[in-house]
C-alpha cells in the first residue's frame, strides 16, 4: 500500500491548446511548497495531480500545504493498489478500518477511468461494498445518506482508495496570469484584495507606504506580517515599502486640506504606477470598497485613478464589511489586520475631506507641488523587503 495525496485541478480543466501551461505552472507551485515536507514526485494526468513520496516525507504537512494552493479543486490522500478487485478491498480495509468502525453508516462509490478495468463502477462498487459490510458487521450500508463514503478511483498507473475529497482552495495558479502591483496597507480589506487577486493567478508585487515618524515601526512590522501570512497563498513576494513623509508635508503645507486624501492617493497611484512599469505589471490592486471612506466614492476613485495606464482593479468593491471580515479570518490575516498600528492613510486626515473632486480642480491644485521630483524621490528611496 502506498500513500499518496490527488489533486484535482479546478478551472484549468476547462482551458484549451495552452492547459498543458498552466499544468506546467501549477505543477512548479506545488512542488515548491512541499519541499519543506520532503522529496516528493509531482506529475499530472488527466486532469490529476498526483503527488507521490520518494523517500520519508511528512505527509500531514504536504497535505495542509496542499490546501492553500490555488488552482486545486479538491484534495484526497489516498493509498494506490494494483487494479485488482481483491487488493481493492484488502487496501480499503486496511487505509479506511479506522474509519469504517467509527462510522455508523457506509457507501462505496467508484469512478473508473481506465475502460480496460473488467467491472464497470456500479459493479466494483457493489463487490466492495459487500466485502467491506462483511468486514464491519456494525457499519450499516447507506446508499442516500452515509456518514462515511469510500471512494475508489481506477486511472490509468493503479487503483486509489480514499474518504472523502477537502475542498481546495481553487482559483488559478499564481503566476499563470502575469503580475499586479498590490497597494498593501494594514488594515482588514488590502490583505483581502491581495489575496482575492492571487486567487486569479497572479503574482503579487505588494507596495506599501510609509510615514515615520507619524507612523511607526510597529506599523511597518504589522505589514511585514500580513505579507508573511499571505505568502502561503501568494508564494515568495518582496514588498516595496515607499518612504511617504515628504509628499504627506508638502501636500499639508501647499494645499487645502479637504482635498488632502485626494492628493495623496493620486500620488500613490503615480508611484505604484512606477513599480508597476519597472516589474512589468499589468495592474494595480487597491482594497478600496464603494462608499466606506470619503475618498472611495466614485468620484474620488475615478480622479486617483487618472494617474495611472494600467487597470486599477479593486476586488472588494462591492463587498459587505462583513464578508470582508469573514475572509480576513479564513485566511488568518485578521487578528493581525486589527492591530492599533495606524498605517499613513489616517495621518492629516482632514475633517471635512472631499467626496466629490473635479479633477480639473484637483490637477490645478496639484500645480503647487513639484509632483515629478517628489515621486522620483519617493521612489528612488524605496525600502526592498522579501517576505516567503
Amino acid at each position: 500500500m502506498n500513500d499518496i495525496i490527488l489533486l484535482k485541478q479546478g478551472e484549468i480543466v476547462l482551458k484549451g491548446l495552452n492547459k498543458r501551461a498552466f499544468e506546467l505552472r501549477l505543477i512548479q507551485n506545488v512542488q515548491h511548497r512541499l519541499e519543506p515536507y520532503g522529496k516528493f514526485n509531482v506529475y499530472s494526468v488527466q486532469s490529476t495531480i498526483y503527488v507521490e513520496p520518494q523517500d520519508s516525507c511528512d505527509m500531514d504537512g504536504a497535505l495542509e500545504a496542499c490546501k492553500t494552493v490555488f488552482g486545486i479543486n479538491s484534495i484526497s490522500r489516498a493509498a494506490a493498489c494494483e487494479k485488482d478487485k481483491d487488493a481493492i478491498v484488502k487496501t480499503a480495509i486496511s487505509y479506511l478500518g479506522d474509519e469504517m468502525r467509527r462510522a455508523k453508516s457506509f457507501k462505496v462509490e467508484s469512478k473508473r477511468s481506465d475502460k480496460s478495468f473488467p467491472m464497470t463502477s456500479i459493479q466494483l462498487s457493489q463487490y466492495v461494498g459487500g466485502e467491506l459490510s462483511e468486514a464491519f458487521p456494525d457499519t450499516a450500508v447507506d446508499v442516500r445518506h452515509p456518514e462515511l463514503t469510500v471512494n475508489i478511483e481506477i486511472r490509468d498507473y493503479a487503483a486509489y482508495v480514499h474518504g472523502p475529497a477537502i475542498e481546495g482552495a481553487g482559483g488559478m495558479p499564481v503566476g499563470s496570469n502575469g503580475r499586479v502591483v498590490s497597494l498593501l496597507s494594514g488594515g482588514i480589506d488590502s490583505p483581502v484584495s491581495t489575496y482575492m487577486a492571487a486567487k486569479r493567478g497572479v503574482r503579487i508585487i505588494p507596495v506599501h507606504f510609509f510615514s515615520f515618524p507619524y507612523t511607526s515601526e510597529l506599523a511597518k512590522e504589522k505589514v511585514i506580517s500580513l505579507a508573511q501570512i499571505l505568502t502561503k497563498y501568494c508564494g515568495k513576494m518582496t514588498i516595496e515599502i515607499v518612504p511617504f513623509t515628504h509628499i504627506q508635508e508638502e501636500i499639508r503645507e501647499k494645499c487645502p486640506e479637504e482635498y488632502f486624501t485626494i492628493i495623496m492617493r493620486r500620488f500613490m497611484m503615480r508611484i505604484a504606477q512606477r513599480i508597476a512599469d519597472f516589474n512589468g505589471c499589468k495592474a494595480i490592486i487597491t482594497g478600496e470598497n464603494l462608499g466606506q471612506v470619503a475618498s472611495q466614492t466614485m468620484e474620488a476613485m475615478g480622479v486617483t485613478e487618472k494617474c495611472c495606464h494600467v487597470p486599477v482593479l479593486r476586488p472588494v468593491i462591492c463587498f459587505d464589511k462583513n464578508e470582508i471580515i469573514k475572509i480576513a479570518r479564513q485566511i488568518g490575516t485578521f487578528e493581525t489586520s486589527i492591530l492599533p498600528y495606524e498605517d499613513c492613510c489616517t495621518v492629516f486626515t482632514p475633517r471635512h475631506p472631499r467626496t466629490k473632486p473635479r479633477l480639473e480642480d484637483v490637477e490645478e491644485l496639484e500645480k503647487a507641488l513639484d509632483v515629478e521630483a517628489l515621486v522620483k524621490e519617493a521612489v528612488k528611496n524605496i525600502e526592498r523587503v522579501t517576505v516567503k
